[in-house]
């Protein structure tokens, strides 16, 4: 027996916990990252201060930050190591919240332990409890249950143990994993009992393959021999099951072509023949095309998104879904034939079995004449300057707003020729990582790489913020490579405390950041759908209080060098040149302040977007906008 405080076992065990993937033995839990307060750094803190084994200890600057950095980090070590976060009581564990809700909707493991109330209540109301007068049970911490994998609070010592034992079987199981919750009471965290010696065995947590069953196998063979014209659309679960070496072979065996969700991106090369890109409303022409067309969708480890199907309007009416997921509740997406099972073996299953056959598609040179197309846009977006014709987006702005920035900033970079720049001059293998607003659909377009799992893009809860602490966290993964975190004024706005933190750690990130002067995509939104130009640009209110003022200057290269952030102002190609090359020389975290013209970024390429558009309004665009919507509505699929 072993007489510990319950924190104390419980640092012990993260630190024998090890997984099993392939054969390859890892170790599971790499740290915790924290912000110490009140309710955990005499508890937890103590235990990581006395005997904290070989677990490292991170220190947060906020919350959701740390808890974005552990979900980048365990996403780029495909789900086989992790970062735990702990956090104080009330608003410290409030602010992870997000960060859950964002690990559980993209099949992240990501493991939380906030700190909780007493659980004697003897001196409640303690400082920053949250007091729920219809239950005194209920704290701040239950906000969790419904963002998370699995939730359990520790009022006893002994319930540790099957709380761990729950918790490692969820963040290991490649279906249901997602965000763990242990809400830990203070005074629990201290107090003392006899934990058997078993408890802290070293456990080896086997991630096994999902062998598919013959029958299912034999399903999603029938709808393919039946096919034409095939689409594969390769997502977050090719990545995850390492799956991409298959799939190639796969495709071009059968002259398949496929496409990419944000998530499946880099799990194959850019560059091989039957690659289209991006698919749906972030995706490119050649994937869209190609879709519209295909009679049979088979979807490998995606969850079918509204981005990705283009609200279910993208794939043909008579088109049949072959789905394979881990997670049975995924592979019912879109009421298809089904196959549970792991990527990688259902795919190499269902090579032998059209090998035996002698299938190929029926495809001619249509995946070469949109793949063509699309170079050709490429092309285009990657050397314009600009002028009036070049996105039709600029017709859907505020007049005012270009010349006003360009008189502000001295610049007239546009955001595609940005993009292609940066992908021109930086390292091959270098990591991109992003989130929200405009740049996950430039980048799902125009970013191409041949080294395996270097895209980190976070657009499940498309969560504003995560960007810089996502690399961060890549780079915690990847310290041999360089990161580059890719994110808007308005996301960099929202959460960039974690920039702080790769100064402390010395771990050099790259923060690209494209300032437009507001929430440039939700402009673009709202504007399309005949609304005014209303709170999503960074304007001062005039004199009669409306926020319609001059735009807000800001230096943001000034702000993160006072945080020992080495800065660049670019205003020009030549200047991002210049900059891109001397940043890879510090060895510091580096910010490069993009002044880029508003509304300069890709657009749709046909695919519908479904929004609760205003049923009824006095605006004539609004009521168009309501028409075109419901136009779009009869072609989409009902479920």
């Amino acid at each position: 027996m072993a007489y510990m405080t319950t924190a104390q076992a419980l640092v012990k065990f993260l630190d024998n916990q090890y997984v099993s993937f392939d054969g390859q033995e890892t170790k599971f839990v790499e740290g915790i990252f924290t912000v110490f307060g009140h309710g955990i750094v005499v508890g937890l803190g103590e235990a990581l201060d006395t005997a904290r084994g070989g677990l490292k200890v991170f220190q947060g600057k906020n919350e959701q930050g740390m808890a974005h950095v552990a979900t980048a980090f365990a996403k780029q070590h495909n789900r086989r190591k992790i970062i735990a976060c702990a956090s104080s009581i009330g608003p410290g564990a409030a602010n992870m919240v997000t960060a859950a809700a964002t690990a559980t909707v993209n099949h992240v493991p990501l493991l939380l332990i906030p700190a909780d109330s007493f659980s004697t209540r003897q001196p409640d109301p303690v400082l920053q409890q949250f007091e729920q007068v219809n239950s005194l049970s209920t704290t701040t911490n239950d906000a969790y249950r419904a963002v998370c994998r699995y939730w359990d609070r520790i009022a006893r010592p002994q319930q540790l143990m099957s709380a761990l034992i729950n918790a490692m079987r969820v963040l290991t199981d490649t279906a249901q994993t997602g965000a763990v919750c242990i809400s830990l009471p203070q005074d629990v965290g201290g107090e003392a009992w006899d934990f058997p010696d078993a408890f802290f065995q070293k456990r080896v947590h086997r991630i096994t393959r999902a062998v598919p069953a013959q029958e299912e196998l034999m399903d999603a063979l029938q709808a393919l021999l039946e096919a034409k014209k095939p689409l594969v659309v390769c997502g977050g679960g090719v990545r995850y099951s390492e799956a991409g070496e298959a799939l190639e072979k796969f495709c071009e065996a059968f002259r398949i072509p496929f496409a990419e969700t944000q998530s499946g991106k880099t799990a194959c090369l850019s560059s091989h023949p039957w690659n289209l890109g991006g698919l749906g409303v972030t995706g490119n022409s050649a994937g869209n095309d190609i879709a519209r067309e295909a009679d049979v969708i088979l979807g490998i480890g995606t969850r079918f998104s509204d981005f990705t199907t283009a609200s279910k309007s993208l794939f043909g009416e008579n088109a049949r879904v072959v789905t394979i997921n881990t997670s049975r509740f995924d592979a019912y997406k879109l009421d298809g034939v089904k196959v549970v099972a792991d990527a990688r073996l259902a795919i190499e299953g269902l090579h032998s079995l059209l090998q035996e056959k002698g299938y190929c598609s029926g495809y001619g040179d249509e995946v070469k004449v949109a793949k063509a197309a699309w170079e050709k846009e490429m092309e285009a977006l990657s050397s314009y300057a600009y002028g009036e014709d070049f996105c039709p987006l600029i017709g859907v702005g505020d007049p005012r707003t270009i010349p006003e920035f360009v008189e502000m900033t001295g610049s007239c970079l546009t955001q595609t020729a940005a993009v292609a720049k940066i992908r021109e001059r930086i390292a091959p293998d270098a990591i991109c990582v992003g989130a929200a607003g405009s740049l996950p659909g430039d980048l799902q377009r125009m970013w191409t790489s041949d080294s395996r799992y270097s895209y980190n893009m976070e657009y499940g809860y498309s969560c504003m913020g995560y960007e810089i602490a996502g690399a961060l966290g890549s780079k915690l993964a990847a310290p041999e490579k360089e990161v580059y975190a890719m994110c808007g004024d308005g996301s960099y706005l929202m959460l960039h405390s974690e920039l702080v933190t790769s100064i402390q750690e010395r771990q050099k990130i790259n923060v690209l950041l494209f300032d437009n002067s507001g929430f440039g995509c939700i402009n673009n939104l709202q504007m399309s759908n005949g609304i005014g130009n209303l709170a999503t640009e960074f304007r001062s209110r005039d004199a009669q209080g409306n926020l319609l003022g001059p735009l807000v200057p800001i230096d943001f290269a000034k702000c993160a060098e006072g945080y020992g952030v080495k800065t660049y102002r670019v205003t020009s190609l030549e200047e991002l040149e210049a900059a891109l090359e001397d940043s890879k020389k510090q060895e510091v975290s580096t910010l490069l302040d993009i002044k880029v013209l508003p509304k300069t970024m890709t657009d749709g390429y046909g695919a519908w977007w479904h929004v609760g558009v205003a049923g009824t309004s006095p605006k004539e665009p609004v009521q168009k906008a309501w028409e075109a919507k419901e136009e779009n509505l009869k072609k989409a699929r009902k479920y």
